[in-house]
């Protein structure tokens, strides 16, 4: 799993900028990457301006997404049972929205 933390990867200088960040080309290699909030009090950002961020720098579509939170879901360490739940409501989630 790979994760994105906007903040994090910009103030470490891995991109020089988020719409030079690969994570839509990791989707499409069916990488597992995420999206994440690491330490938002001393890098700033939390998960939501993180997604926000790096939607609007790669112009994600709902798919990636949808993609994204499913990754964090099956990558977590959640149970199998719990992973399942989850991922059942964020495709309701999505059906709805």
């Amino acid at each position: 799993m790979i994760g994105l933390r906007r903040i994090q990867v910009l103030w470490l200088e891995w991109v020089s900028d988020l719409a030079n960040h690969p994570i839509d080309r990791m989707l499409a290699l069916g990488l597992k990457a995420t999206v994440n909030s690491d330490d938002p009090a001393y890098y700033g950002g939390y998960i939501g301006d993180n997604y926000r961020a790096v939607a609007m720098a790669r112009n994600l579509s709902r798919a990636d997404l949808a993609q994204l939170a499913r990754n964090s879901l099956t990558g977590s360490f959640l149970s199998s049972e719990m992973i399942v739940a989850q991922c059942a409501r964020l495709d309701a989630f999505i059906a709805l929205n």
